[in-house]
């Protein structure tokens, strides 16, 4: 399976704002995009005022490196939410949203989408009651997520556990760290989904 292998920082750096795809590290000092403000490379601090083009694409590439799927999937993701009924830009980022991988992450179980994504692949996350190693599962509302019994003593869980509270968990999910379990009431709104991209400019992307 096709997956970036590069620096996560470095594409922070390029959007020119935190994505937080390093858990901790993307809240201390010590976060890159603190002392280099600008794009990487050569010319990354003499660019010139973007062509609308670039803005859409962008934040295409933006919105795609936050939740960490690659060009041929968030395509196809698109397309499935151009066929829904709504709009597209919202439908698409709860088609993001609803991925198994970013409800593990956003209800504390995990530091970063990459590290959701670990464990997730590695086997340690149930959906009602069967184990599921897809990250991009995807999950409905009333489904129940939960840490395997045999994976629950692991230090991720363990810390997941003890600092239960300390990360605010949206309202479309109920996280239980004392049973390491996760409660999906319903798929979110827009207005409940806090990711920083302007999804029209995406839309307008794609329907060129």
């Amino acid at each position: 399976m096709a997956r970036y292998t590069g620096a996560d920082c470095k594409r922070c750096r390029r959007e020119k704002q935190k994505l937080f795809l390093k858990g901790s590290k993307c809240e201390s000092a010590k976060c890159p995009i603190e002392i280099r403000p600008y794009p990487p490379g050569e010319h990354g601090r003499g660019r010139t005022k973007d062509s609308e083009y670039l803005l859409q694409k962008r934040e295409k590439q933006k919105c795609a490196r936050i939740y960490g799927v690659l060009e041929k999937q968030f395509r196809g993701y698109y397309e499935e939410a151009n066929r829904k009924s709504g709009k597209t830009g919202e439908n698409l980022l709860r088609i993001l949203e609803s991925r198994l991988d970013n409800v593990v992450y956003r209800a504390g179980f995990a530091k970063s989408r990459d590290h959701a994504r670990q464990l997730v692949r590695h086997g340690h996350i149930t959906v009602n009651g069967r184990k599921t190693d897809i990250p991009s599962a995807r999950v409905a509302p009333n489904d129940i997520i939960e840490v395997r019994p045999s994976s629950r003593q692991l230090t991720p869980f363990q810390v997941a556990a003890a600092e239960a509270g300390e990360k605010t968990v949206p309202a479309w999910l109920e996280s239980i760290p004392s049973k390491l379990r996760i409660l999906v009431h319903s798929l979110p709104e827009r207005q409940v989904i806090d990711t920083q991209v302007q999804e029209q400019l995406i839309v307008e992307l794609y329907s060129k």
